[in-house]
């Protein structure tokens, strides 16, 4: 069992924070730690966790999603559908405020949801079916499809990266390829910019002018209610630090407790350590605009050499309760969920049989850049297990180490590996983007509007047009088992397993909620 470093935090950053004059006039103060630092504020411009938990602190979205995956209103009051699904007017709740004290308006909503969608798979498909996305008044916001779009309140109130979140329209017209560094929303928390500490502290304000709307909070929809005058995100990418500062009551909340450390964290009675009610999944992503992985057939060749189970249990740890192997493209246990094609990724894992496949696809000896984040525990462990394994299989991997941020800029970089580019990253994504072929980020193939990797299969885009396009259930899941099929012969990305994020705090605080973090009905007892 590892043992917990206890360092001075009289010398530390998080030192500092307790001690501050800030803090200490705060009667209630959460205190978060985060699975990495938040290198990117700008929830559109990147698809990083950290930054979308971050968006909806400090934006809100037109529709939420409740914890069985059901899109509730959020910031409309309603909508009305009419011309046989081609015309959808949605009205906005009264008395919605952004941060700076402007009301929230239509014309800011239509001009948000064009800056998702611009870099959003889902919003780029609502609007190629838009023929008029406009404002009416402040209250409304109108959209005119070309044909029917019925998964419209889904699109604008998706859980997962990249958020629908609504800004003020001069924030929302400026270049969405150009991150935002000015975070205004109507979300429950405002952040304070003037007291980020880059790698080490972000700080958020309960957001007074916030309302909620009735009902019951769950996931993302229902009331957003603070219960905290000011939430704190303490940086500590080390998880025996973080657990050491959980322990001495530094902190209050482990986004995720090590895999190695959790065993002890359970022996301390003010603590709570448990798995979330709710599971993602891993995933390796090839850049197919670079040798070698331009090539399907090497693609194909280095699935004998990856272990599911082995890649899981580096990063999770020997708890199966926590992790599953064996998973598809589609999240297990889900609709379209099925066993289609995939063969390659069962049975006895054999490098040298990944070495003579490898040779017959035509590999040479090119380099092999693995994107290893440091600072993410579980993420690094599953780099190293996917390095190893192309090692065996004969690839010539160089491991590139750096923090996550870091990483999640080299990522979208096209260059060749021999200028600074990429051959393989690893990452998890949400388990609620992979329950249909629409939202599934990884699964996407349309080239350069696909997530990092950028694949382009005219195959898969095509069977996604037509899985939702279908009239049923049995169709869409007919259609689904040909998406897997085709996707273990293209290899958009390969999928590693799936998880329960283990989470850890401390035993006075409570309503801790399903699926990722938010931070709005937790408390303090």
């Amino acid at each position: 069992m590892p043992r917990l470093p206890r360092r001075s935090l009289l010398a530390s950053p998080l030192a500092a924070a307790l001690a501050s004059p800030a803090l200490a006039q705060a009667p209630r103060v959460l205190r978060f730690v985060p699975q990495a630092d938040l290198a990117i504020l700008d929830p559109i411009a990147t698809t990083a966790t950290v930054t979308m938990l971050h968006g909806y602190a400090v934006f809100d979205t037109l529709y939420g999603t409740d914890a069985g995956y059901r899109i509730q209103p959020q910031m409309v009051e309603g909508h009305v559908v009419e011309e046989d699904g081609r015309r959808w007017t949605l009205t906005l709740r009264e008395g919605l405020r952004f941060h700076d004290g402007e009301p929230v308006r239509g014309r800011d909503c239509a001009a948000s949801i064009r800056r998702w969608a611009a870099g959003d798979g889902v919003g780029a498909e609502l609007l190629a079916a838009t023929d008029e996305l406009s404002a009416p008044d402040d209250r409304r916001i109108l959209f005119r499809l070309k044909q029917p779009f019925p998964l419209l309140p889904q699109a604008l109130g998706k859980v997962t990266a990249a958020m629908p979140a609504m800004m003020p329209e001069r924030l929302a017209a400026t270049d969405p390829g150009r991150p935002l560094v000015e975070m205004v929303g109507s979300g429950p928390w405002r952040f304070l910019p003037e007291e980020r500490l880059a790698g080490a502290r972000l700080a958020y304000a309960r957001f007074e002018g916030y309302l909620p709307r009735p009902g019951t909070p769950s996931r993302t929809a229902g009331p957003k209610r603070v219960h905290f005058d000011r939430m704190e995100w303490h940086i500590l990418p080390d998880p025996a630090t973080a657990a050491a500062a959980l322990q001495h009551r530094e902190v209050d909340w482990l986004e995720y407790a090590g895999a190695d450390l959790t065993r002890l964290l359970r022996r301390n009675r003010d603590l709570v350590v448990t798995a979330v009610d709710d599971r993602n999944a891993c995933v390796l992503r090839f850049n197919h605009l670079q040798a070698p992985f331009g090539n399907p057939a090497i693609r194909r060749a280095v699935l004998p050499a990856i272990s599911q189970a082995d890649c899981m249990l580096a990063a999770f740890g020997e708890d199966r309760a926590t992790w599953s192997d064996d998973a598809g493209t589609f999240l297990s246990g889900t609709p379209m969920a099925c066993e289609d094609g995939l063969a390659p990724l069962r049975g006895p894992r054999d490098p040298a049989a990944a070495r003579r496949a490898l040779e017959a696809a035509g590999y040479r000896g090119e380099p092999v850049a693995i994107l290893q984040p440091n600072d993410v525990a579980q993420l690094k462990a599953l780099a190293e297990v996917v390095a190893d394994a192309l090692r065996q299989a004969g690839m010539a991997v160089e491991v590139v180490a750096a923090d996550w941020g870091s990483i999640v800029q080299r990522r979208a970089s096209k260059v060749p590996v021999s200028q600074g580019g990429w051959s393989i990253f690893v990452s998890g994504i949400a388990g609620a983007g992979e329950l249909d072929p629409v939202s599934h980020l990884a699964l996407r193939a349309n080239g350069a509007a696909a997530w990092f990797g950028w694949p382009d299969s005219p195959r898969i885009e095509q069977l996604r047009r037509d899985w939702m396009a279908a009239a049923d259930l049995a169709a869409r899941q007919r259609i689904a088992r040909d998406i897997q099929r085709q996707a273990m012969q293209d290899l958009p990305y390969v999928p590693l397993g799936e998880y329960s994020r283990v989470t850890a705090y401390r035993r006075n605080i409570t309503d801790i909620p399903t699926g990722h973090c938010v931070f709005w009905g937790v408390r303090r007892i």
